[in-house]
């Protein structure tokens, strides 16, 4: 993993999921990750909802655009994580490749897309602590 790797995060509207997704990792490693996110079918904002469950926690995604998923985004990306978008997500030798079983807040108040939020908190930790072992053991 290069010592700033790029994460790539991608679902299908690019609106919820993956923006929370890409919130929570811009902020929580403070610049040592490069944070992209697509859609393989974007909608045309943010969901408001997921833009509210991120302000809560001090993270403004407000000012994101959901974008389209290229081929380039996922060849200069070392990680890339799905989140419900199937296939449509190109497959490159020597990346490393998760898919991220998570609701979509399409639709959902809150109440609903708290958890969802708070559940990408735990995996965006978690992936931190493997792509950035070092930085980890530093502030221990």
């Amino acid at each position: 993993m290069p010592d700033k790797p790029t994460v790539l995060f991608v679902c299908v509207h690019n609106a919820g999921r993956s923006q929370m997704a890409a919130g929570y990792l811009a902020a929580l490693s403070h610049g040592r990750v490069e944070v992209l996110s697509a859609g393989s079918a974007p909608k045309d904002q943010i969901n408001p909802v997921a833009i509210e469950a991120m302000a809560e926690e001090g993270i403004d995604i407000a000012g994101n655009v959901p974008k389209v998923l290229t081929t380039d985004a996922v060849k200069e990306s070392d990680v890339v994580i799905t989140m419900g978008c199937g296939d449509v997500c190109p497959i490159f030798p020597g990346k490393r490749y998760e898919d991220w079983e998570l609701d979509d807040p399409a639709g959902q108040g809150i109440e609903s897309v708290r958890p969802i939020r708070d559940e990408i908190k735990v995996r965006i930790e978690k992936l931190l602590a493997e792509i950035l072992p070092a930085a980890a053991d530093s502030r221990a």
